[in-house]
């Protein structure tokens, strides 16, 4: 009697725990305005910026604002430029953010090739981090997924981030 009732209930418990891991299914993120997709590993990520033919651009929330925001930006580069380069051009403007204090760089590797580059400031007096994603797409192409965030926010959401710019992809 006892088998039945712990079987009853692990089989009870099983299907709820299949049955809630089918809801979080990650969706693929693709538009006919932009060349690129990439996966969206939570349903908590909701679109605020959807593309359009005169803005590419898409953007992201994860719940709001301040818990984890995506830009998608596309970079035109000289083909001979270093990622070092871009990331250079793109810290002088986060220099004028308030607290500013640059982190390090990282080799980032998922469908393509790039640099993670970390960094901290301050809004709204609160403790805020950015993650940007440096991928080329080809010599003169370079996608920047641009992730900000209450600090410790961006650290418990790092890896949504990371499978995000992993999955960031040219379609073909």
């Amino acid at each position: 009697m006892k088998l039945n009732k712990f079987s009853f209930l692990f089989s009870a418990v099983l299907g709820l725990f299949l049955g809630v891991s089918a809801f979080a299914q990650i969706q693929t993120f693709s538009d006919i305005n932009v060349e690129y997709t990439f996966d969206v590993p939570n349903a908590t990520w909701k679109m605020t910026a959807k593309p359009s033919t005169t803005s590419p651009n898409v953007e992201y929330t994860y719940g709001d604002r301040s818990a984890g925001y995506l830009e998608v930006r596309k970079l035109t580069v000289k083909a001979d430029d270093l990622l070092s380069d871009v990331i250079a051009g793109e810290e002088e403007k986060l220099k004028f953010l308030r607290g500013y204090v640059a982190g390090k760089e990282e080799n980032f590797a998922g469908n393509l090739r790039g640099t993670a580059f970390n960094f901290e400031y301050i809004a709204t007096g609160r403790n805020m981090s950015g993650r940007f994603y440096f991928l080329r797409a080809n010599p003169t192409t370079v996608y920047v997924l641009r992730f900000t965030a209450q600090k410790e926010k961006l650290v418990s959401i790092r890896n949504q981030t990371d499978s995000i710019a992993r999955t960031f992809q040219i379609k073909k």
